[in-house]
């Protein structure tokens, strides 16, 4: 692919951001005119999936092709210093930026970028730990203003408040808006000539959820939807349920982000989730200024934009808040992917599964990159070129984290505990809210589903594992024996590289 004919690419990333937080996507409570107007210039993905339940397993998995199985990313383990595909990027000839969050751990590594403004959680104490600030945390020291963190111990009320507290300095100090502002002004002042891959990652809507004060006064009086929750469910679940309450309860004496959801009133959830409505509110007005931005500069003209995030927020449902959990409110994310070679696109909706490690394989392809062998994913071209006849899309999306994994269909749902008889098994059709879990009621369909599991990551193990991002990218088999339909599917797509 010619230099000149290789698009701009623009990976823009939300953190813990909830599917039902977008007002195009039939949510009236919410103000997202930039996000809106995304949906109307992009396909909407309505089913996308994260591979990991938290925010370092998910982006991990999702820059490396590779699932945490393959990794041994889980959770916060460190990530920076495996293979990448914006370093295939790099080499392929993209000028590579980083504005915001990409949470790699070690946290200062360049993974390929050539520019970086580093932005981590705001509660991050790197001073307190002996580390060197991020560009955020000495932006505000250079300018007398302190990293807000360690309110769990000068607030005497902040049990109380569940997360949910207003901005109190200068709007542009808030980590959101320096995001947003750092874009802006690299935008305006970009003068190269190569194909860029620019990604802008914003740390909210994760909590705490302190948005600016003027859009909190958009939501005071607003009505939000109530929690989804069935008394006495967490009794029927696993243990991981029970103690992900208790754990962060207890997380209170000694971090900020602890919180006691065994004590909230329904009036105490309707506050949190406007102030974690709001917080999305900020995040969307400094995404429509880099995207006016970025049309002013006309690097939407030749473009593929993405818009995501890495998981996403109870916010209460369950009785439960945060993530590293597998429901629903966790897993599915929000996708938006706005091809400025197929504006007819605009506006139309997805339904089927996708899942957030299908971006390498379609941002590689885009770029005209060969798509390395080990990637997990399938690129979502087919969707934004029309579907071939032989097109069969994902008949399961997979997430790891915490000793689980999970593997959901259009049906049915199953979230295999390592080490332990327990799990969920939830028919999604009859039960979409996953209230009922169908573990010990379905033996038969739940023993089915499990060595459909196993079948996954044993191929997956097999065909894709770490090892094997440092030596060969493209490999061939002897005989593609596997029994996975799924993995049939994978090995036939990818003849031609063979």
């Amino acid at each position: 692919m010619d230099q000149t004919e290789r698009p701009h690419i623009i990976l823009i990333m939300t953190d813990q951001q909830r599917t039902d937080t977008i007002g195009a996507w039939g949510c009236d409570y919410m103000t997202t005119p930039a996000m809106d107007r995304l949906a109307a210039e992009g396909l909407s993905f309505r089913r996308a999936y994260c591979p990991g339940a938290t925010c370092v397993a998910s982006r991990a998995a999702i820059f490396t092709g590779m699932y945490p199985h393959n990794t041994g990313v889980y959770s916060f383990d460190p990530w920076a210093e495996h293979r990448n595909w914006v370093q295939d990027l790099s080499e392929a000839g993209y000028h590579c930026v980083n504005m915001g969050k990409m949470h790699f751990t070690p946290t200062r590594v360049d993974g390929g970028f050539h520019e970086r403004v580093i932005v981590e959680n705001p509660t991050n104490g790197f001073l307190k730990n002996g580390q060197a600030d991020d560009d955020w945390g000495r932006f505000l020291t250079h300018h007398g203003q302190q990293r807000p963190y360690d309110r769990h111990l000068t607030d005497p009320e902040w049990r109380q408040k569940y997360q949910g507290v207003v901005w109190d300095l200068e709007e542009r100090f808030h980590s959101d808006v320096f995001i947003g502002d750092a874009a802006l002004s690299w935008i305006r002042n970009w003068q190269g000539d190569k194909p860029l891959f620019l990604q802008i990652g914003f740390t909210g809507p994760h909590e705490p959820w302190d948005p600016l004060p003027r859009h909190l006064a958009l939501y005071q009086d607003r009505q939000v939807p109530t929690p989804v929750l069935r008394e006495g469910e967490l009794e029927e679940n696993p243990p991981q349920h029970e103690a992900h309450k208790r754990r962060l309860r207890d997380a209170l004496a000694h971090h900020e982000s602890g919180i006691d959801m065994y004590s909230p009133n329904a009036e105490d959830i309707a506050r949190m989730r406007r102030h974690y409505y709001a917080k999305t509110t900020t995040v969307d007005e400094k995404l429509g200024e880099v995207l006016d931005a970025l049309e002013e500069r006309g690097l939407l003209e030749n473009s593929l934009l993405v818009f995501c995030s890495d998981h996403g927020e109870l916010l209460g449902d369950h009785g439960l808040a945060y993530k590293w959990l597998m429901y629903e409110q966790i897993v599915q994310i929000p996708l938006i992917v706005r091809d400025s070679r197929r504006p007819e696109l605009g506006g139309r909706e997805v339904a089927d599964l996708v899942s957030l490690m299908d971006l390498g394989p379609t941002v590689l392809e885009a770029a005209g990159v060969a798509v390395p062998s080990y990637f997990e994913g399938r690129s979502l071209g087919p969707y934004l070129a029309g579907p071939a006849d032989d097109f069969a899309p994902r008949e399961y999306v997979y997430c790891e984290d915490n000793f689980s994994l999970m593997m959901r269909g259009e049906r049915y749902k199953l979230v295999y505990y390592l080490g332990q008889e327990q799990g969920e098994l939830y028919d999604l059709e009859r039960d979409p809210d996953e209230l009922w879990n169908l573990w010990d009621k379905e033996p038969a369909l739940r023993d089915k589903l499990k060595m459909r599991l196993l079948e996954w990551q044993a191929a997956s193990t097999y065909y894709n594992a770490g090892y094997k991002r440092d030596r060969n990218k493209q490999y061939g088999m002897s005989w593609p024996t596997a029994e996975s339909p799924s993995l049939q599917a994978k090995l036939a797509s990818r003849s031609v590289e063979l």
